[in-house]
């Protein structure tokens, strides 16, 4: 498929929320967890993926501890009417570099949007998202306290992440909620058990983060920990390496047949049938795959264009079947250990 900058098309973000395209940019890379980066090549894919159509920039205050929402705030102060930004809080880091706690109780809610509302030198974030669940707090009151927020005109809309159709369902009840963002891919359909089914009766905006799986979907890499910087955080998901690698490596084999037929990559065979499988289930969906290189934004991009056969489809069906290895190391925090 060729790489051009025509604009891609648009879908409304939750029930009468503005339009994004129906592709975003997750910008967690940018700031740490794939290896260092270039902040010029990064600033300037961007401003190509604004160009292109991208309107809805993934941020959250647990990348670079705040970086990454500092690093946004220039880009988002020069065309902060042309696009969507979407933070995150509820994952807590300390200078402990293994600790990773999870607060959803509103003290802490209260604390973290004046946080990133400062460090995205912003008024408001037009998507607020729990970025993880603590069951130990009662749902009603985090939303409760979201909900707040938006009646203070710090926040325009509400998200969740990884919560079950039941959660989607109870938080929906308090306040409507515009977007989940749940992993969703050809390596990870939890999602379509109970999520889906509830986001589509609601009218809740899927927003799949990695939607290439993590990039192993690309081929870019067989074994993280032979293939990857030491500071790749690849190197640790169970996914990627040993046994495991080899039998998910041996499963793209149809990924890249079909990416050839249609002179595509294996990324946009993989964010196509994202698009497709939405389409199936009647459900608005806009994907954030993550990349600091402009020519990556633009063959994502491309993806949106790529019409794969009911054939081709079929063919792909059974890899997620298949896929050896958890999403990560410890998937209690997930929505997967909850239903």
């Amino acid at each position: 498929m060729s790489e051009n900058t025509q604009r891609i098309a648009t879908v409304e973000l939750g029930t009468g929320g503005p339009q994004v395209g129906v592709q975003g940019l997750g910008c967690m890379g940018i700031s740490e967890f794939y290896g260092g980066t270039d902040e010029a090549a990064a600033r300037d894919t961007l401003e190509a993926a604004l160009e292109a159509g991208v309107t809805l920039f993934d941020t959250a205050d647990v990348y670079g501890r705040g970086a990454n929402e500092t690093f946004l705030a220039p880009f988002a102060g020069a065309h902060r009417d042309e696009i969507t930004l979407a933070t995150k809080f509820a994952i807590e880091r300390t200078d402990d570099p293994h600790y990773r706690g999870v607060r959803n109780d509103p003290a802490y809610i209260r604390e973290a949007v004046e946080a990133s509302l400062r460090r995205l030198d912003t008024d408001v974030i037009d998507l607020y998202y729990m970025h993880r669940r603590d069951p130990q707090v009662p749902l009603a009151e985090s939303v409760g306290a979201m909900a707040e927020l938006v009646e203070q005109g710090k926040v325009k809309q509400l998200g969740l992440s990884e919560v079950t159709g039941a959660e989607l369902r109870e938080a929906h009840a308090v306040h409507p909620i515009a977007a989940l963002q749940s992993e969703w891919s050809l390596f990870s359909r939890d999602v379509e058990r109970s999520a889906v089914p509830a986001a589509v009766e609601l009218g809740v905006t899927l927003v799949p983060y990695s939607p290439l799986g993590r990039g192993f979907l690309t081929g870019a890499f067989t074994d993280a920990t032979k293939d990857l910087a030491e500071d790749d955080f690849r190197k640790h998901q169970p996914r990627f390496s040993g046994d495991n690698a080899r039998t998910n490596a041996a499963l793209l084999e149809p990924v890249h047949k079909i990416a050839a037929a249609h002179g595509a990559s294996a990324a946009q065979v993989a964010l196509a049938w994202v698009q497709q499988r939405a389409q199936v289930h009647g459900l608005a969906v806009v994907p954030i795959p993550g990349t600091r290189k402009r020519s990556r934004l633009l063959e994502n991009v491309a993806a949106t264009r790529l019409i794969l056969t009911e054939e081709e489809l079929a063919q792909l069906e059974p890899i997620a079947d298949g896929v050896a290895g958890d999403r990560y190391p410890d998937m209690s925090s997930t929505a997967t250990a909850r239903e």
